[in-house]
Order: C-alpha cells, then structure tokens, then sequence
C-alpha cells in the first residue's frame, strides 16, 4: 500500500491522457513523503457503461480511491490527499474548467488484520544497503 485507483468514463479519454494522469499522481505520492516507493501502486479503469449527472454525452468523471495501510494521523492523511488531489486537478484543468466534468478522491485506511501481502518487490526496493529511488 497505497495503492490508488482510478475509475473515469470513457469520454475521458478524448479530454487527457491516462497515463499522464497515472504518472502525475504517482510523482505526487511520492512527494507526500509519507509512502513507500514499493508499496505504490496506481491503475486506471474506464468505466465503458456510465451515466453521470443528468446524462448528457458531454458528461464525464474521474474517481479517485487511495486505499492506505494503518497508522498515519488524519492530518497526515489529509495533507497528502490534498497534495493528490491538487495534482489530479492540475492534470485535469481543462476538463474541470467545464460544466460537465466530475472529480473525487477518497481515502480508505486498510485494517492490516484483514490485509494480506507477498511484495518481493519491497525487498528489492528496500532491502538492506538499498535506498527507494523515485
């Protein structure tokens, strides 16, 4: 963890690029200082069947779901969602200067008795005499 997930109606794509997205916001992840480079994991789904608002075709939406392990204060928490969310509205600025465009982001803290990980990619990332590299 974190790991952070994107579901976006497929008009989206005409408006920005999704894997600019994905990578601004894991460059802001990183930059929150708060996560490890291991853990960080960010995918995209279109949604191919959405209806949002009042239907129009023009109408498009991006949610953001961050899912983080326990342990960090809700400031904490709440200075780098900020710092995401700043981010994902940078990337988004054309579509949100339009009446037909949604943006959210939720934090969801994961209860580690109920999560389970086999990550080698931490060991790789972090093991000893190693540093994470952004």
């Amino acid at each position: 963890m974190p790991h952070l997930r994107i579901e976006y109606s497929a008009g989206l794509e005409r408006r920005v690029s999704i894997a600019a997205l994905c990578e601004a916001l894991r460059v802001a992840m990183i930059e929150t200082g708060i996560f490890p480079l291991a853990g960080i994991r960010v995918r995209a789904f279109r949604a191919d069947h959405a209806i949002v608002a009042d239907g129009l075709a023009e109408n498009d939406f991006a949610a953001l779901f961050l899912s983080v392990g326990a342990g960090r204060s809700e400031e904490v928490l709440q200075a780098a969602g900020q710092h995401v969310f700043n981010a994902a509205q940078s990337v988004l600025a054309e579509a949100l200067a339009t009446p037909h465009f949604a943006l959210s982001l939720e934090i969801r803290v994961s209860d580690p008795a109920l999560s389970w990980k086999d990550t080698p990619i931490h060991a790789r990332l972090s093991g000893p005499g190693r540093e994470e590299k952004t």
